[in-house]
């Protein structure tokens, strides 16, 4: 037996604000935007989608876990179109040949811009 992967939920102060932010990064779509909890559907059907639930606690320390986005073209314009959302940078990383954007959702939730295939990415390389 195993588990399949269904959605993902995130904790936040502004569901409606997370999500929509969100749908506008992956290209979901809002299904049900509420103050309460949002959801945003993955219209590709290869996951449920994301789930925003309002939680009274601020986030107060660095993510265990984030999302490590590629890019269908390149780093530098998902960077640029995604502080226009309302993304902040935290700063680059070049490592082990590689390098990618921390950055920071609205709400500051850490997530990687990884390489896209401008910047040299391909399918069969490394990973970032």
């Amino acid at each position: 037996m195993s588990l399949g992967f269904d959605s993902l939920t995130i904790d936040c102060a502004d569901p409606v604000r997370l999500a929509t932010f969100w749908a506008a990064a992956l290209g979901f779509e809002p299904s049900d935007l509420d103050p309460e909890g949002s959801w945003i559907d993955d219209p590709s059907g290869g996951v449920r989608g994301i789930f925003f639930q309002l939680v009274p606690e601020p986030k107060v320390v660095k993510d265990r876990i984030h999302l490590d986005l590629r890019p269908g073209v390149a780093m530098a314009a998902e960077v640029e179109r995604l502080l226009g959302l309302g993304a902040t940078v935290v700063g680059r990383v070049d490592e082990g040949g590689s390098f990618w954007t921390v950055m920071q959702d609205p709400e500051g939730n850490e997530f990687c811009v990884l390489r896209g295939p401008a910047d040299g990415w391909t399918p069969a390389g490394e990973p970032a």
